[in-house]
């Protein structure tokens, strides 16, 4: 073992994060659910989301029976919804292909929907006592500082490099002691804006800190432009607290979410009514709500709610794509996945409706 990995090991021995939800009971299926929450999101975000994934999927084969709904409902605000998708079919395929149990394979691990190296040396390494590299977000940033790797971690040759450093450190004993120890060190001392380098074990070796360049690693993405969309929002709801919603389609990102019937910027409200067949006589008022912008990773999305009251519920909608359901319930229940946009939009209603 190489005196990287010992001292890792030795300081989480001593200081590391020993009772996170996923730290305990540990599981193949609790390992991969936990790292696949944590892609490009904070611990602290995750552990209400997988606390409540688990009393309602506590093991791979409930995930595999339920429905893709109730799935995004419960990862609704957690974002990037692709993985909520990747994880339903991943379920599927582990209990109909490998009898429920995770292979124990780096390569038929990575075969499986949202499975990437990082993810499948984590689930090996930590849940099945087989020594296996990782790569995270957060070993990336120790990495590139303790060697002081210049450029974007990312470039596929630096991601390269990377992977046989992280190879180069991985014990083969302790691994999974060591795996937990390097991911916590990235995520608590040796953390991305306000670093404890003072305290860090690996400091008398680390050449950013020897350097005092430490904020200069790990590189950062070069910028693109990020071009910008426009929308409509029309929430269509009724006075007894109902709300009118439709099921996203396409390939986009919040495909098979729920939320308000989106159009383009250049569809009128006197159309929206036409095509759900509503009187105007039955509108009780229109609002033109805040335009409010919404940034995805590759552009944003300038979005223009429009609020239409209707006296009473309507009830001829046909649309198998569009449903009546309870305001409050949508927000509470978490039954039905919908994006952050569409919570802004639907709080925003609650509160104006509580005045």
């Amino acid at each position: 073992m190489d005196w990287f990995a010992s001292r890792l090991i030795k300081w989480h021995e001593a200081h590391g994060r020993k009772n996170l939800p996923w730290q305990r009971d540990i599981t193949p299926y609790r390992v991969w659910l936990s790292e696949i929450m944590l892609q490009q999101t904070q611990v602290a975000t995750v552990i209400p989301y997988f606390e409540r994934f688990l009393d309602r999927f506590p093991d791979v084969e409930k995930l595999s029976t339920s429905d893709l709904n109730s799935v995004l409902g419960l990862w609704s605000g957690l974002g990037y919804y692709a993985r909520a998708r990747n994880i339903h079919k991943t379920a599927k395929i582990v209990v109909a292909e490998f009898g429920s149990e995770f292979p124990n394979s780096l390569e038929l691990l990575m075969q499986l929907p949202g499975i990437g190296r990082s993810t499948a040396g984590a689930i090996l390494s930590i849940s099945m006592n087989i020594p296996a590299p990782i790569l995270d977000g957060n070993v990336k940033r120790v990495l590139t500082r303790f060697h002081t790797i210049k450029g974007y971690p990312e470039k596929s040759g630096i991601k390269k490099r990377l992977w046989g450093i992280a190879e180069s450190h991985t014990p083969d004993k302790k691994f999974q002691k060591y795996t937990q120890a390097i991911m916590d060190l990235g995520a608590t001392l040796c953390s991305r804006n306000t670093p404890s380098c003072e305290t860090c074990p690996i400091n008398s070796k680390c050449g950013a800190f020897k350097e005092g360049i430490i904020k200069n690693y790990p590189g950062k993405k070069p910028k693109k432009f990020k071009p910008t969309r426009s929308t409509r929002f029309f929430i269509v709801h009724d006075n007894n607290g109902r709300i009118l919603i439709e099921q996203r389609k396409g390939e986009g990102v919040w495909r098979g979410l729920w939320g308000s019937i989106q159009r383009s910027t250049e569809t009128t409200s006197k159309e929206i009514l036409s095509e759900l067949e509503i009187n105007p006589d039955d509108i009780l008022s229109l609002e033109i709500g805040k335009i409010f912008r919404h940034t995805f990773s590759h552009y944003h999305l300038d979005i223009e709610p429009i609020f239409v009251t209707l006296k009473q519920q309507h009830l001829s909608i046909e649309n198998k794509s569009m449903i009546w359901i309870a305001l409050q319930n949508l927000i509470d229940k978490q039954e039905l996945g919908i994006s952050k946009a569409d919570k802004v939009v639907f709080e925003t209603l609650i509160k104006t409706t509580e005045q």
